[in-house]
């Protein structure tokens, strides 16, 4: 045998194996980007009336009656050039009950309130904490990268925990 085969055996064979590991990373990488991408757009569709709330009708929700996935009442404004309405819906989960009354921001252009406050903030959030819950998965299998995965994992176990006790 001629002793130059193996080492350009080896060498084209240490090409291949770095070629698949930046495959890997960089697939693993793009995956996780797009399941926190997937997180943030989730939470922002209410965490933008709940943070940005300049300009945007501020008031209480009192719950008077509550359906299958909506819980609707009277809405007293807070708010300079907010007006009073007869009845606007919220979203019912487990934090919203009859009788109470609510913290809100209105959607504008519809009859729809969120919870503002801390509250509303963390419960808007809550798929993006979700969404750093499984990129961790990601990171920590596809990329191993064991201690960002876990600093994911934390972020997102904290968020989801500080949601649910706030509500």
């Amino acid at each position: 045998m001629i002793p130059a085969m193996p080492a350009t055996a080896t060498t084209s064979r240490q090409a291949s194996v770095t070629a698949l590991r930046f495959g890997r990373v960089a697939a693993m990488g793009a995956l996780a980007a797009l399941i926190l991408f997937a997180g943030v757009w989730g939470s922002w569709g209410t965490a933008q009336h709940v943070m940005l709330t300049k300009g945007r009708e501020r008031g209480t929700i009192r719950v008077t009656g509550c359906a299958e996935d909506t819980c609707s009442g009277p809405f007293a404004p807070v708010s300079q050039g907010a007006r009073a309405r007869s009845s606007m819906v919220i979203a019912k989960t487990v934090a919203v009950r009859r009788g109470r009354t609510y913290d809100v921001v209105v959607k504008p252009g519809t009859d729809e309130v969120v919870r503002s406050g801390p509250a509303g903030i963390l419960y808007a959030w809550v798929p993006f904490g979700g969404a750093l819950l499984m990129a961790s998965v990601v990171v920590a299998g596809g990329m191993r990268l064991t201690r960002v995965a876990w600093v994911l994992a934390g972020a997102g176990a904290a968020l989801l925990t500080a949601s649910f006790v706030t509500l």
